[in-house]
């Protein structure tokens, strides 16, 4: 790792006998984002009660007017309905069985939140996305089985860009679909093939706070990015188990700082990447102890990022801990206050002995 450190002394100066210094401004760059993460807790068992699994699979956020409360949405997928909890596993509510009428699932698989807490579900073998709100009353839907735009091979994956523009993985049509959040399509890319913008059996798809687009290609064992409109940016990944490698990636997710987090399925592991592909780090193993997984599928993250992961065979979500403070870098050692000889450093602020002005350094 490089580390390049610029301190800068802004003002110094003499008043009434008093030497007032202002200092510093810390500048880092190479700084990388994501430490070590650590298991936080597990919820779930086989079967068909309340808080119970047979096989979940997509997981989303909906985050509150409150930044530290956030609830979690599991698609239940053999059991065909969505629950609900909160932030440490506790059952809420939920909605949906076995069907295809309004409020009704055949195999629910990826879903996602909006900014006002509407919940969107991939309706898998009905061919169909369907929309709630945060309770589960049904809202709209479109979508019916077809290669048209607007229509479905098996959606699979759901993602929302900072205007709630919807993209949904077309699995069987092997493309991506754009629409407005009530259901008008904009756009679609993709088709079948291992080349660039093509795709097989696609599954998760996410966005950055850029709206660049990360598309999970399934059985071309690889990542490809896209901008808004699909066009072709990047791609990464190759079968195999080593770093930035892939058996069958699955779920996909980017943080706040745009850092891209895959579940490998078969691999059981998560793989955290930048934008651009380059591995960070990696956690998970095979079995049923904690931070084990088997057939990890979806994966979420929370206000504060913390990580849940959908551990599928295991009947079972996961959450883990980054153990960051908001909105500053996992590992940087250099965000915290310093008091040195009257000098205050606090991260990327000025801050004045007697007085306090404070500006911003991007930290």
């Amino acid at each position: 790792m490089n580390l390049n450190v610029s301190i800068r002394i802004l003002i110094k100066e003499k008043r009434r006998g008093v030497v007032f210094v202002a200092a510093v401004l810390l500048s880092l760059t190479n700084v990388p984002t994501v430490r070590a993460q650590t298991f936080d807790s597990s919820w779930g068992t086989s079967g068909n009660g309340d808080g119970q699994f047979n096989r979940p699979y997509g997981i989303a956020v909906g985050r509150t007017n409150n930044f530290y409360i956030n609830y979690v949405y599991v698609a239940d997928f053999y059991n065909h309905r969505i629950q609900k909890f909160d932030s440490n596993g506790t059952f809420i509510t939920t909605w949906g069985f076995s069907g295809n009428g309004d409020g009704q699932f055949s195999y629910p698989s990826g879903l996602v939140v909006d900014s006002a807490g509407d919940v969107y579900v991939a309706d898998n073998v009905n061919h169909r996305v369907q929309k709630f709100d945060s309770d589960g009353a049904f809202i709209m839907k479109w979508g019916t089985s077809g290669s048209g735009d607007g229509e479905f091979g098996q959606p699979f994956g759901i993602a929302l860009d900072n205007s709630n523009n919807v993209y949904v993985t077309d699995q069987n049509n092997h493309r991506v679909q754009k629409f407005d959040s009530n259901g008008t399509f904009i756009t679609k890319w993709g088709g079948p093939g291992n080349g660039d913008s093509q795709f097989q059996s696609l599954r998760g798809i996410a966005v950055d706070r850029l709206n660049n687009v990360y598309v999970a290609d399934f059985l071309n064992n690889r990542i490809q990015k896209f901008d808004s409109d699909g066009t072709f940016i990047t791609k990464w990944g190759s079968f195999g188990s080593g770093d930035g490698q892939f058996r069958s990636p699955y779920g996909i997710v980017a943080d706040r700082k745009n850092n891209i987090y895959v579940i490998g399925g078969l691999n059981n592991r998560v793989q955290v990447f930048d934008s651009d592909g380059t591995f960070i780090t990696k956690w998970g193993t095979s079995g049923t102890g904690t931070g084990q997984f088997n057939t990890p599928l979806f994966v979420a993250l929370d206000s504060l990022d913390n990580i849940y992961v959908t551990d599928m065979m295991n009947h079972r979500v996961q959450k883990f801990s980054n153990e960051t403070l908001p909105g500053l870098p996992a590992a940087n050692p250099w965000t915290r206050v310093a008091m040195v000889l009257g000098i205050a450093l606090v991260g990327g602020m000025e801050l004045y002995r007697g007085r306090r002005h404070f500006a911003s350094s991007g930290v």
